[in-house]
């Protein structure tokens, strides 16, 4: 029988948590979570022991249990804890090695609350407690942990779609403080021409090195089942093993390793797992046209999840897991080119 890979918080996001956006639901919006209190937050350093410092805003891991249950979880939900957790280890730990990691558990929605709403009913819901949250933790962090020290915003999914709020509304608001932002690796979530046009502080990635910018990508199957629901029409890619945004190929030989615990599809994982690096696994190869990322060297068969709203060939689930250590290079090179230029 052909092994698949799960993870927990996959089985969530496939069921489309990462295609409605910031689920931002009426019911639970008003005062934001407590961030001075320890126990909100997933990562916390005791001490700032690096140059640099890390935000990082984890994907949609709650989901409701029964029709009963609320549209969003209170931040201490048991559920969106545990998967939290699961979350940063396949993801945030790609940047441990380049700088003290803070990261909020916040408020989360459920999607299929709001699956049959329409784009402009979902716009009208954007202003509650994903964002609060948000806004609270990143604010508590600069005012509490930061120091003025260089940082980087890393996300995926819900989470980076969160990152284009910061940097649309916190950033937009306090210039001082975006001047010490590295890099925003709002992964796995469109960042479209519009959205620049709407945010002319902002800058998309253009090169592996420059600073102050945005890096997307979402991946996929150079043919997929359906429609990819996670990719917004103008969207916006780089290449995160060449950091280019041409076409040009690059292959799985030039990936410095995927994050996985093994290469040959879909297989079972808990908080015990051994992960571990892959090399020769995935390549990439920016579709401006299409705005996506397209992995041709993995068997869209072996990594389908099976559920039918992200369709076979759609690698949302492996948009850090693929590229991990790419990822993790990339970070360490921007945060010593902004140290570089600014002392």
């Amino acid at each position: 029988m052909q092994k698949k890979l799960f993870y927990l918080l996959i089985v969530i996001l496939v069921s489309g948590l990462g295609i409605l956006g910031i689920l931002r639901f009426s019911g639970q919006d008003g005062e934001a979570t407590d961030y001075s209190n320890p126990d909100n937050w997933l990562s916390l350093p005791p001490q700032a022991v690096m140059e640099v410092d890390i935000f990082y805003l984890y994907p949609t891991v709650y989901h409701k249990q029964a029709s009963t249950d609320p549209d969003i979880c209170e931040v201490n939900n048991d559920m969106m804890r545990f998967g939290a957790q699961m979350a940063y280890k396949l993801q945030a730990t790609a940047f441990e090695t380049v700088g003290n990691i803070y990261s909020p558990y916040y408020r989360q929605g459920d999607a299929a609350a709001c699956l049959s709403l329409t784009e402009e009913d979902r716009y009208n819901l954007l202003s509650g407690a994903p964002e609060e949250d948000a806004m609270a933790a990143f604010d508590y962090y600069i005012k509490h942990f930061n120091n003025g020290r260089p940082f980087i915003l890393a996300g995926h999914s819900q989470g980076s779609e969160i990152l284009l709020y910061l940097l649309s509304d916190y950033m937009g608001k306090h210039p001082d403080v975006y001047k010490h932002m590295i890099a925003a690796y709002a992964i796995g979530y469109s960042v479209t021409e519009d959205y620049l046009a709407k945010n002319p502080h902002l800058r998309f990635a253009e090169n592996a090195t420059d600073t102050g910018v945005i890096i997307s990508y979402n991946t996929q199957a150079a043919e997929i089942e359906g429609k990819n629901l996670i990719v917004s029409e103008g969207a916006l890619v780089i290449n995160p093993i060449s950091w280019t945004r041409d076409e040009a190929p690059a292959s799985a030989s030039e990936n410095l390793g995927s994050y996985l615990p093994g290469a040959d599809g879909y297989i079972p994982i808990n908080p015990d797992t051994e992960l571990k690096k892959i090399m020769g696994l995935a390549d990439a190869r920016v579709d401006n046209a299409k705005g996506v990322l397209v992995c041709s060297s993995v068997d869209a068969e072996a990594w389908f999840s099976g559920n039918p709203v992200l369709g076979k060939g759609v690698y949302h689930s492996y948009d850090y897991s693929f590229y991990y250590y790419n990822l993790r290079q990339n970070a360490a090179d921007r945060a010593r080119a902004f140290l570089d230029n600014n002392g």
